[in-house]
């Protein structure tokens, strides 16, 4: 639980690095051992149960965030389920569906860091405050919605894509319980993630960019 603070005090550089870099770390390594050798059943098994309190913990404590980058975190740890999903299959099927959806979450970090570190010049801070994003900005406003439609699993974005084939590789190897939560945990980031595109297309009640004095 230590995402949230770290994302949320960190610049956004050191935060975009904090998300990619240790995911496709670990990810490499255990894809490596799973490839020359095998895990054994036993910590198969830990990732099946990492997957789905990841995913559920994710999902659920992303719907009280307030702050734009504490909900990228939690969405984040999310994230980090959805991928735990391809190690518990133990099977090549597994590991090439979480290889994709590495790369797509990566891209999608990319963007979404990207976006945010230019929104923290106008001292957006609060998912409020992007509310006048689609009058100020609306070429931003666009490709936000976009990032986080994707991030949320919307088809037929590359986001649905990742955890379709997660999920389909999960249903592939057995592991047929981590499917539904993963549709139900994804459902509930929908919307979840869906209120950062509908704030800044639509507004709020406290739609108003603070300006540089505020």
């Amino acid at each position: 639980m230590w995402a949230p603070d770290i994302y949320e005090g960190s610049p956004t550089l050191v935060t975009s690095f904090l998300s990619i870099a240790p995911k496709i770390s670990i990810s490499a390594n255990i894809s490596r051992l799973s490839i020359y050798g095998s895990y054994g059943a036993t910590l198969q098994q830990i990732f099946f149960f990492c997957s789905i309190a990841s995913m559920i913990l994710g999902a659920l404590a992303a719907m009280a965030q307030t702050k734009v980058k504490r909900l990228l975190a939690h969405s984040s740890i999310g994230h980090v389920g959805y991928i735990c999903t391809g190690f518990s299959c133990g099977t090549i099927e597994g590991i090439q569906s979480l290889l994709i959806g590495i790369f797509i979450y990566a891209s999608m970090t990319i963007d979404a860091v990207a976006i945010v570190s230019s929104l923290r010049q106008s001292r957006v801070k609060y998912i409020a405050d992007l509310g006048a994003l689609a009058k100020t900005n609306p070429i931003l406003a666009i490709t936000f919605s976009i990032t986080m439609f994707s991030y949320a699993g919307i088809p037929p974005l590359a986001g649905f894509c990742s955890k379709f084939y997660l999920f389909f590789a999960a249903l592939g190897c057995g592991a047929c319980f981590l499917a539904p939560v993963g549709v139900v945990t994804s459902v509930i980031g929908r919307w979840a993630a869906g209120r950062l595109p509908r704030v800044s297309q639509f507004g709020g009640p406290k739609a108003v960019l603070r300006g540089p004095d505020t």
